[in-house]
């Protein structure tokens, strides 16, 4: 599979990813410029490039794809699918960044994964619902961009599951 960059995916990744952080820092009291030009970075070079790719792979998958499958069991393999991408590996590495780029070095450690398994577990009913969704019910060309308002919206979930699940 050739991998593909699309500037609206890398616009869409800068802008909706560094907003739901920015709430987030906010609600927290953390907010910092080097914070918010990080995940600028972040949302438009690292997530724009591999998600939107992940998502043509699901689409390609021939598990998720199958021409002899139902299409239920089809849209519960592309929601799996979807969910093996944003596991709590996922999420502690985007409390990694988060942490990186506030500069709380201290924070940098193992127990982010502890924490990501927690946030995964708690908001996985949620994960579900809008994964299946997105993978589902919206056109190939959106998914990104509703993955992304979606994951800023879970950015904010994130950053206060850092502070809840410590």
């Amino acid at each position: 599979m050739k991998i593909t960059i699309a500037k609206k995916d890398i616009l869409s990744g800068l802008f909706i990813y560094s907003i739901g952080d920015t709430i987030a820092a906010v609600i927290l009291d953390q907010f910092l410029w080097l914070r918010l030009l990080g995940i600028c970075v972040i949302g438009a070079c690292l997530y724009a490039v591999e998600i939107p790719n992940y998502f043509r792979w699901i689409d390609q998958h021939p598990s998720s794809n199958a021409v002899n499958l139902a299409t239920f069991k089809k849209s519960c393999r592309r929601t799996v699918l979807a969910l093996l991408y944003f596991n709590p590996i996922w999420i502690a590495r985007h409390l990694f960044f988060i942490n990186f780029f506030s500069q709380n070095w201290a924070n940098l450690n193992w127990a982010l994964c502890i924490i990501g398994l927690k946030s995964f577990f708690v908001n996985i009913p949620l994960s579900i619902t809008a994964n299946y969704l997105i993978q589902n019910k919206i056109h190939y060309n959106y998914r990104f961009i509703s993955s992304a308002i979606f994951s800023s919206l879970m950015a904010i979930y994130y950053a206060l599951s850092g502070v809840w699940f410590q």
